[in-house]
């Protein structure tokens, strides 16, 4: 099958590579139609590649056609259609009954210190085979899989796998009181979902951040009132209180994460952490390593006294210095996590309609074959072409 690997910092390809096969009796094969990419792609991109080797496929946002079953899986049939969560998720676990499918008992990496597996992520997360691939071996068959409707188009559904849930989540933990307001840093795939979700979730004000055009025009468009960090820079946080009489919004959701703007040194010491052997890359940023923190330092700024901060954005620094005197001080609270996929699947789904209330059907600004996704990496990386999410067709 041909699928796309990773070789090196900003260095992916299409390859042909082995077909999965079933492994477990549970197990299926999924032949994939659409599969997206997503800003934490972007994060094995640029910095992560201590943790990869060469030749392992990402993504973790596919959907597809049942194509094979094992001999344990009672829930499907070939010819199903199916989006596959990105937690690889047992569905019977303490956690998963929990709701807490991102850390699965049955799947955690305990040797790593790190929750549940997921597809296409690293070898912190089980360097499970991902689903920008035409073929994706799913486990769990009977529990993990969500079996969706045929008729209406893939994009429809396909956001179920990370987008729909992450962004839900996002505003699940935000806490947003009835009426209330909240501020979204970056308007990407997460925060222009989340920005989305609030407004029909019924929150007065959300308020967007970004420096991107497009993005910004795009979530004018939704209805934010969109921001752009440009032109307020580090007043952004005066900015907000300027729109909710001088107190900042309730709450504040950071859709950035990591690989935030500026902090040149830092952004300087992930590279050099890059250039090191795997080994030593892997040891220096699981001890001493730094993200960029200008998104969550702004949030902290932004978020009124007594509100709450949800951070969806992958962050991956281990000695991250935060202030802990404002964060005390402002009685703040604070949110985070992999998005439980499952968990919120029964929520999202009566919104998958033809009156489509959260604008999925027109979400992709980009459909491209699976051999132009090396070419979509790289022009989504550098915010060109007004590339704000990006479904690729196997």
């Amino acid at each position: 099958m041909r699928a796309l690997t990773w070789h090196g910092r900003r260095d992916v390809r299409v390859e042909t590579v082995p077909d999965p096969v079933l492994k477990e009796p549970t197990d299926v094969i999924v032949r994939v139609t659409s599969t997206g990419i997503c800003g934490s792609d972007l994060h094995l991109y640029e910095v992560m590649g201590p943790y990869l080797d060469a030749g392992d496929i990402l993504g973790h946002e596919p959907m597809g056609i049942v194509e094979e079953i094992g001999s344990g899986v009672t829930e499907l049939a070939v010819g199903d259609r199916v989006v596959v969560p990105f937690n690889v998720s047992c569905g019977d676990c303490f956690m998963c009954d929990a709701g807490l499918h991102s850390q699965c008992e049955t799947t955690q990496n305990r040797e790593q210190g790190m929750g549940a597996s997921l597809f296409g992520y690293t070898k912190l997360y089980g360097q499970v085979p991902g689903g920008q691939a035409e073929l994706l071996r799913v486990p769990f068959g009977n529990t993990l899989p969500i079996k969706v409707p045929e008729g209406p188009p893939d994009d429809r559904f396909v956001y179920l796998s990370d987008v729909l849930p992450t962004a839900w989540q996002a505003v699940e933990y935000a806490a947003i009181p009835p009426g209330g307001t909240v501020t979204v840093l970056g308007l990407g795939p997460i925060g222009a979902m989340a920005a989305r979700i609030a407004l029909h979730r019924g929150a007065s004000l959300v308020v967007g951040v970004d420096l991107v055009p497009e993005r910004l025009s795009r979530a004018s468009r939704d209805g934010v009132k969109a921001l752009d960090l440009r032109r307020y820079g580090k007043d952004i946080g005066e900015a907000v209180r300027d729109l909710t009489k001088g107190r900042g919004t309730d709450a504040v959701i950071d859709a950035v994460g990591m690989e935030a703007h500026g902090a040149p040194l830092v952004k300087a010491a992930q590279w050099g952490v890059g250039m090191l052997p795997d080994a030593v890359g892997a040891k220096v940023m699981g001890k001493v390593g730094v993200d960029r923190l200008g998104a969550l330092y702004a949030a902290i700024d932004i978020v009124r006294r007594g509100g709450t901060i949800s951070l969806s954005g992958v962050y991956g620094g281990a000695a991250d210095p935060l202030p802990l005197l404002t964060m005390f001080d402002k009685q703040l609270q604070l949110r985070m996590g992999q998005a439980n996929v499952k968990r919120w699947v029964d929520d999202i789904l009566p919104l998958l309609t033809d009156d489509d209330p959260l604008g999925v059907d027109g979400f992709a600004t980009h459909h491209l074959s699976l051999e132009e996704g090396p070419k979509a990496y790289e022009t989504f990386q550098a915010k060109e072409d007004s590339m704000i999410k990006t479904l690729l067709r196997p």
